[in-house]
């Protein structure tokens, strides 16, 4: 004979516990989309609604349910777990074999399975809460908990899970403690007729997806090598990105969410494309601020100026600085630029920099990542330029990478309106000459053999395009080939686009629709 209060507490627990599980999962397959599709407003709106809407379908359909409720709870916490576990391995598993292809529909099959069975939960719970609270008591018990439950996993995910567990691994042990909930609960209640039979499914399942977590950091690193070419000597996943560095021969490579950064064998191309027209269009470019680029290549340019005297990096990850600081591959290509003096690093977002900072700057280099998701599209806003603007002093010049304007033809263009807009110049359409004029807004390419055509966009500075002689030796960069580079052949040529705003966020489906649109089904950086 059970104690009443013990099964009260088994089960009230049982709410809460439940309660936390079923938005963990939902927040697990929103993030592992917004991973592989971008677009992460895109995918937490839909997964929330679709969870929401087959919540309600398994509330309606448990009226067509029959049986005894404790079995049938136990049932739901067992099918949940299983669908909970398998969530995000099965995602990793498709895009690494399939890309693209049947993605969103496998995603959201998951989602319509867990919020169903967790619309069927609360019912259920409620039924069994019953016995030891008035039917409006146990109803108002189990949504209170159910919604408690819902915060600790809101504050659990980007606290604890994301940053120490992972999103692969914490699917699995989610799993398991929904597992757990069935196993305790046919444990507790020996009444239930059918209780050997579900404890041992229980402690089956509760075995299978103990070997599964296991096997999880081996199973990721196959997953890494099927996306990755060559063999991987760095990989973290931080609480804002996943870094992993290859290693093949002399070619050493960066990527950041699965996108290449750069490439050991050419990365100067891009560097010096990047730093020097911006520098040497300033008389005196003493103080520079560079927005992203932690690992400190672009630093290393900069630094060849000898009139600088401070460089303020700032990038959001840590992680990212202290690769820079202490991987001896690195090491060797920035030329341990972020221990100069000079140098201050500021791990911070760069648009909170912005908004907080006061100091002017003769130059600011944008080396952000591409607008693969909403948080980095943010990054090529009009308010995040105006921000820049007001750094700026007067006769200061900014450059940014800009995507590559051949594959994202739409994107390229559509970050130089946004900068036309914010700093109120007309944008260059003319893809054969560079304009003479100071101040005018110039769009620049190179070719960069790791990753195509690469583009860029330089505000100039107070001696316009008129650029100094540099004193530098650099390997690829002349103020010849940049009268090359500020040429567009006529397929790179401008477009018809709207500039980008914190509002209203067209680069990221500008960037999004022309890589899918190159790409096919399965995207490959």
């Amino acid at each position: 004979m059970n104690n009443p209060r013990s099964d009260r507490a088994i089960l009230v627990t049982s709410v809460f516990v439940v309660g936390l599980c079923s938005i963990v999962y939902e927040l697990l397959i929103s993030t592992t989309s917004s991973y592989f599709l971008g677009d992460s407003i895109t995918q937490f709106s839909i997964t929330i609604g679709v969870y929401m809407a087959a919540m309600g379908l398994g509330s309606f359909l448990i009226r067509y349910l029959k049986g005894d409720t404790l079995t049938l709870f136990v049932k739901v916490e067992l099918a949940l777990g299983v669908f909970g576990a398998l969530s995000v391995p099965v995602l990793y598993l498709w895009f690494a074999s399939y890309g693209y292809d049947w993605f969103q529909t496998v995603m959201l099959s998951f989602v319509v399975a867990i919020g169903t069975l967790t619309g069927l939960e609360i019912p259920l719970l409620t039924r069994l809460l019953q016995p030891h609270f008035s039917g409006e008591e146990a109803l108002s018990n189990v949504l209170t908990l159910d919604y408690v439950g819902a915060l600790a996993a809101t504050l659990l995910f980007p606290f604890i899970l994301l940053p120490f567990v992972g999103v692969f691994q914490s699917s699995i042990v989610f799993g398991l403690v929904n597992i757990l909930v069935a196993v305790y609960t046919v444990f507790h209640f020996r009444q239930n007729p059918k209780r050997s039979k579900f404890l041992a499914i229980g402690a089956g399942l509760l075995l299978a997806l103990g070997l599964l977590l296991g096997l999880s950091a081996k199973l990721l690193d196959e997953w890494r090598s099927e996306l990755f070419r060559d063999p991987i000597v760095f990989t973290e996943t931080t609480p804002y990105q996943s870094l992993t560095m290859t290693r093949k021969a002399d070619d050493t490579r960066l990527y950041i969410d699965r996108v290449i950064q750069w490439s050991s064998t050419d990365e100067y191309r891009y560097h010096e494309s990047l730093v020097h027209p911006a520098m040497l269009s300033v008389t005196s470019p003493k103080h520079v601020l560079v927005l992203g680029g932690g690992e400190g290549l672009a630093i290393r340019e900069i630094l060849r100026h000898p009139e600088v005297d401070s460089v303020t990096v700032v990038d959001i990850d840590p992680a990212i600085f202290d690769l820079a600081r202490s991987q001896h591959q690195l090491l060797n290509l920035n030329e341990r630029a972020l221990f100069d003096p000079r140098v201050t690093a500021v791990p911070q977002d760069a648009f909170v920099f912005l908004s907080n900072a006061t100091k002017q700057y003769d130059v600011i280099i944008a080396d952000l990542p591409d607008p693969t998701n909403d948080g980095i599209a943010r990054l090529y806003s009009v308010e995040f330029f105006r921000l820049c603007r007001r750094l700026l002093r007067e006769g200061g010049a900014l450059a940014t990478q800009a995507t590559g304007p051949f594959h994202t033809r739409k994107a390229y263009w559509c970050i130089g309106a946004t900068l036309g807009e914010a700093f109120e110049v007309n944008q260059i359409a003319d893809n054969v000459n560079v304009a003479p004029s100071k101040h005018s807004l110039i769009p620049y390419h190179t070719y960069v053999a790791s990753f195509g055509d690469w583009g860029f966009w330089l505000y100039p500075g107070d001696r316009g395009t008129n650029f100094r002689t540099p004193a530098l030796q650099p390997r690829y960069y002349s103020s010849r080939q940049f009268e090359v580079d500020a040429a567009f052949p006529i397929d790179m040529g401008p477009q018809q686009v709207s500039p980008n705003t914190l509002d209203q966020p067209r680069l990221l489906e500008y960037y999004l629709k022309d890589w899918r649109r190159l790409s096919g089904e399965k995207v490959v950086w």
